[in-house]
């Protein structure tokens, strides 16, 4: 039994369970809200595998907050410049990360040395140290390696940015439609349609515009 509801063991029968595709909806009594995958796999990864993992809508909201807290200062990354010496020194800081993983696969303590990592890039945002270029991209791998490579987190960012890119393709699309049916040319018009829809993407028709939506 690795998994417990509110400190008591899962059971149908005596309704304190809760099915996975209620944590991203909210739609269970034990829930205040939904979660991303991204949070609910972050919540898991704060328990070790061997170890029961106990779920509760506070536990998972304090692992929302931990998870914002993480991504809002990986978004500072960007903004950090870089020195012509290094006053933090990087090289232990990527050790017990890979000491974490080495012990079998310690998710807890990666997640320590990722909060870490967060906070020499909040020292480093403000000034308070500096790093040469070469640490720094050193810096930056590891922290991007260990986040989303080795945990399996999403780049929110990167999925945000593609998010916008298949928006603007399909609106492109959509307006070489509507000059298609300006043009009468109701056979073209109708291939893009039908071809945005073979891809799960629909096309929906309103009086003053069209819109899509992800089917």
């Amino acid at each position: 039994n690795m998994l417990t509801l509110n400190g008591k063991k899962m059971s149908k029968s005596t309704g304190n369970n809760i099915l996975p595709g209620d944590i991203f909806t909210g739609d269970s009594p034990f829930l205040s809200k939904g979660f991303s995958a991204n949070v609910a796999r972050f919540f898991m990864l704060q328990a070790h595998y061997r170890s029961v993992l106990d779920f509760s809508d506070d536990a998972i909201l304090a692992a929302e907050k931990g998870f914002n807290r993480l991504m809002d200062g990986m978004q500072l990354l960007s903004n950090i410049e870089t020195s012509a010496t290094s006053t933090i020194a990087i090289d232990p800081w990527i050790a017990k990360c890979y000491a974490a993983m080495n012990d079998d696969f310690n998710t807890p303590i990666v997640i320590a040395n990722l909060f870490e990592g967060i906070r020499l890039i909040n020292v480093l945002h403000d000034k308070r140290e500096t790093i040469t270029v070469t640490d720094f991209e050193q810096f930056k791998n590891t922290l991007n390696y260990f986040l989303f490579d080795i945990l399996g987190i999403k780049n929110e960012k990167e999925i945000s940015n593609s998010d916008q890119k298949l928006a603007d393709v399909v609106q492109l699309l959509i307006e070489m439609r509507n000059q298609a049916r300006a043009n009468k040319n109701w056979a073209l018009s109708d291939e893009i349609r039908d071809k945005l829809l073979a891809i799960n993407i629909q096309l929906k028709d309103g009086k003053e515009s069209t819109t899509f939506a992800l089917v």
